[in-house]
């Protein structure tokens, strides 16, 4: 699902209104460009902009500032109020707006719909359906229009509409969570939601639609927009024992898996995001990763690679670069010496740096293990987690030693209380058993990591990609 900021625009300035209430508003800058291009730079994938005075007056009174942001951003830009005739919305859109919002002219004017589906295709164009006493408002909602959501809904599928904008008016800028009942409950509609988001939870919680505007709730800080517009990355993971990749159940009764080499070749061109490779006996036998087999799987993959297993310096760590890695994964070295993680993340960067956290429910508590799961620590893993983040780690990859190779799916409860204590982005590991697995660890984490399911051809990365694409889920194609 996508998460769409709003940038909404009355009297030049970036502002939101409160219930649609003019006399109730918030300025957050004053410039609607600059917070367009700051908006593209923490990773937004389109921009939700509404003329507030165009939508009161009637008219695009704020169309040149519109114009401006589509000319100083790459990414698409949809725009809302006082769009009522075709010649507004040609200029629009011959002139850098991706799609056209009709809200008011919608209600009044199906033939204005008509015409800018024949002259520019359903795609160009949304329809937003704005709800206020179970009623269809109109004229930046200070009027309501004599239309149930259901009447409306009817006129629009008769008439090609594809996508749709529905907002809860009374929840819009009041921070008091989404109207899921309202969005989950339409059909034949890409449908994206609006009003009400306060936080990453919320967000979490929808099902089934394209995306969320959210506004109020960034400007607070609340919602973290790069965090949440992260393409989601599926990574097949390679143990690796004496040179080949091996897996088991509950990190022990290993099976021969494969050639690391042509494993990660297959896995580079069938569309996986990432890799990752594990010398798994690296640090029981005290020495150092596989360095020569590093090697060689670097130039047969095209895609990120991390590397992990017996790293226990700085020289470890740029040796492993020079030898074709992306970024290395830390474990056991990161419980024995904290500072090792901020050393090594000032010397390559937080984005080289993965922290492998291997991870056993005792008793009421998630209990961190070293020595590939073999050796228990007594340290309380949340807590962990945040201490890594502070040292600089860039990610954490999160093992289940309960789930390990079972295929009953990921840990959610673990995974969810190590993502809320953190801003990192979290690998989920451990447990996947089918596409599903992926979907719900996915409402929780950044990216998913398996091996038996990949390895024994389960489940293939094209096919998961598919399945989640499908379930509006943001995948790298």
């Amino acid at each position: 699902m996508l998460v769409i900021p709003a940038i909404d625009i009355l009297d030049g300035k970036c502002v939101r209104l409160f219930k649609g209430d003019y006399n109730q508003v918030k300025q957050y800058a004053d410039d609607p460009v600059e917070v367009a291009r700051k908006f593209e730079r923490d990773g937004a994938k389109l921009l939700h902009i509404v003329d507030l005075d165009g939508a009161k007056e009637g008219s695009a009174v704020n169309a040149e500032m519109v114009l401006d942001i589509a000319k100083a951003i790459s990414i698409p830009l949809q725009i809302g109020g006082g769009i009522r005739d075709l010649d507004t919305a040609t200029r629009y859109l011959e002139n850098g707006i991706d799609r056209i919002i009709l809200g008011t002219s919608a209600v009044m004017d199906q033939s204005l719909i008509k015409s800018i589906i024949e002259r520019f295709g359903s795609d160009r164009l949304v329809v937003s359906v704005d709800i206020k006493d179970e009623i269809v408002a109109i004229k930046g909602w200070i009027e309501n229009s004599d239309l149930s959501l259901d009447d409306f809904l009817e006129i629009l599928r008769g008439i090609g509409v594809k996508r749709i904008i529905v907002t809860d008016v009374s929840r819009d800028g009041a921070l008091t969570g989404p109207n899921y009942d309202l969005v989950e409950g339409i059909s034949g509609f890409k449908v994206i939601s609006a009003g009400g988001v306060s936080c990453d939870e919320d967000l979490k919680k929808f099902k089934g639609i394209e995306g969320a505007i959210v506004g109020k709730a960034i400007y607070e800080g609340t919602v973290r927009l790069v965090k949440n517009n992260l393409a989601k990355r599926i990574i097949p993971c390679m143990d690796v024992e004496n040179g080949r990749v091996v897996k088991g159940t509950n990190f022990v009764d290993l099976k021969d898996a494969g050639d690391p080499v042509e494993l990660g070749k297959f896995y580079s061109e069938s569309g996986a995001d990432e890799l990752v490779f594990l010398d798994i006996t690296a640090t029981v036998e005290k020495r150092a990763t596989l360095v020569d087999l590093v090697s060689k799987i670097s130039k047969n993959v095209f895609i990120p690679f991390t590397v992990g297993g017996g790293i226990k310096s700085v020289e470890d760590i740029r040796t492993l670069l020079n030898a074709g890695a992306d970024k290395v994964s830390i474990g056991s070295e990161a419980v024995r010496n904290p500072e090792f993680v901020r050393e090594s993340s000032r010397e390559f960067g937080s984005q080289c740096i993965v922290i492998s956290l291997d991870c056993k429910l005792v008793g009421a508590e998630w209990e961190l293990f070293v020595k590939g799961g073999r050796e228990a620590t007594g340290i309380e893993v949340i807590e962990f987690a945040r201490k890594m983040e502070e040292m600089g780690a860039g990610e954490l990859l999160v093992n289940s030693l309960d789930r390990d190779g079972t295929g009953k799916g990921f840990d959610l409860e673990l995974l969810t209380a190590i993502s809320k204590a953190v801003n990192i982005p979290v690998i989920a590991s451990s447990g996947a058993g089918c596409k599903e697995d992926f979907l719900k660890a996915f409402q929780v984490v950044d990216a998913c990591l398996a091996a038996s399911l990949f390895h024994y051809g389960k489940l293939s990365v094209v096919d998961l990609k598919g399945y989640l694409s499908d379930n509006y889920l943001t995948i790298r194609k």
